[in-house]
């Protein structure tokens, strides 16, 4: 269905005009969570009515808190996006540099696989919201670059590649057949490409 750009704007405006009481918020974020969940693991299958059982509330409050689908899609593609790009300054401060890189790769993946089940609805938002996307890409680009440049200062892994080239490996991971193993492939190709990154690091930060 269709959504309007005034729709989604009134949605968003109704549902940010005043601060939630402090139930209604816990109510809210189990609904993002549990949608999150639903929508990685089902894609367009994953009903609004499921989302609201599962976080334990009706599904009058779910739609009062998102009037549409598209509401719960953009609020949801938000969290995710802006969770990946959180995790890389908490996972540089946590682990070596290369390590967190690879941490911070795995959780892409995670990403990836709510994006891919939200592919329907996000297309519907490209429509009305494409700021959204450009954004999101954009603060994930710096994110995984900071990653990338940090981990060749410290020559954990090769000096010859920058996060441009990790991004496009990176990107072959969604357009992978939607398969039961998915998820545990792109876990794989993300070893693989830590250990193509790792292969000679000392001896191109030295060369």
């Amino acid at each position: 269905m269709a959504v309007e750009p005034s729709a989604l704007a009134e949605t968003k405006t109704a549902a940010e005009a005043k601060p939630l009481r402090a139930d209604a918020q816990r109510n809210r974020d189990r609904l993002v969570e549990t949608a999150a969940t639903l929508f990685a693991e089902r894609g367009i299958d994953a009903s609004l009515e499921e989302i609201a059982r599962r976080a334990g509330v009706g599904i009058g409050t779910l739609y009062r808190h998102f009037p549409t689908r598209e509401h719960l899609v953009e609020v949801v593609y938000r969290r995710e996006a802006e969770a990946l790009c959180a995790a890389a300054g908490e996972l540089a401060a946590r682990y070596p540099s290369d390590v967190a890189l690879e941490e911070w790769m795995r959780r892409f993946v995670d990403y990836i696989a709510t994006k891919r089940g939200l592919a329907t609805s996000l297309r519907i938002l490209f429509t009305t919201n494409s700021t959204l996307f450009s954004d999101t890409s954009g603060r994930i680009s710096q994110a995984l670059r900071q990653l990338v440049e940090a981990a060749v200062a410290d020559g954990t892994i090769r000096g010859d590649v920058d996060a441009s080239d990790v991004l496009h490996a990176l990107g072959g991971i969604y357009s992978a057949p939607d398969t039961p193993e998915w998820r545990d492939r792109s876990w794989r190709l993300v070893k693989l490409l830590m250990d193509g990154l790792r292969f000679g690091a000392g001896k191109s930060a030295t060369a």
